[in-house]
């Protein structure tokens, strides 16, 4: 089993944001973290990060395209990008989002999720722990 891991906007730069609310590490600690997490269950995953909405719209018509799994994290985008949302409501395998922090206990504007509608669900506010429970959740959903 293979899971694309898309990152959205600002991800790359974990370390130099707020560590009280996106955790004290790096974005490729984060990414080895949860390459490790997933090892253990005996899942490949293909992490990516990318600052361009059309980049993510791309990866995502290829998930689409090849029924690939999908754990999304779309940061900004989760609340305005209509065409992610449109996106990933394309693919043919599961879906899920993830937040590193909880958007509903922040700003007002963080409060409304696009993508959530078209995902089997979301994990949010568990720091790196959020992806890893969607590992669990994924595994799950795809036995």
């Amino acid at each position: 089993m293979k899971i694309l891991i898309i990152n959205g906007p600002n991800l790359a730069r974990l370390d130099l944001r707020d560590a009280d609310i996106y955790g004290g590490f790096s974005y490729p600690e984060l990414s080895d973290l949860v390459t490790k997490a997933a090892e253990k269950l005996g899942i490949l995953v293909d992490i990516r990060q990318s600052d361009s909405e059309s980049e993510i719209i791309q990866w995502l018509h290829e998930a689409a395209d090849s029924k690939q799994p999908l754990i999304i994290n779309p940061a900004a985008f989760t609340h305005y990008s209509y065409a992610i949302r449109d996106a990933v409501s394309m693919l043919k395998a599961p879906a899920i989002e993830v937040h590193l922090s909880n958007p509903l206990s922040r700003e007002e504007f963080r409060h409304t999720s696009v993508v959530s509608g078209v995902v089997n669900g979301t994990i949010a506010g568990f720091g790196v722990q959020s992806y890893i429970l969607a590992l669990h959740a994924m595994q799950n959903l795809l036995n």
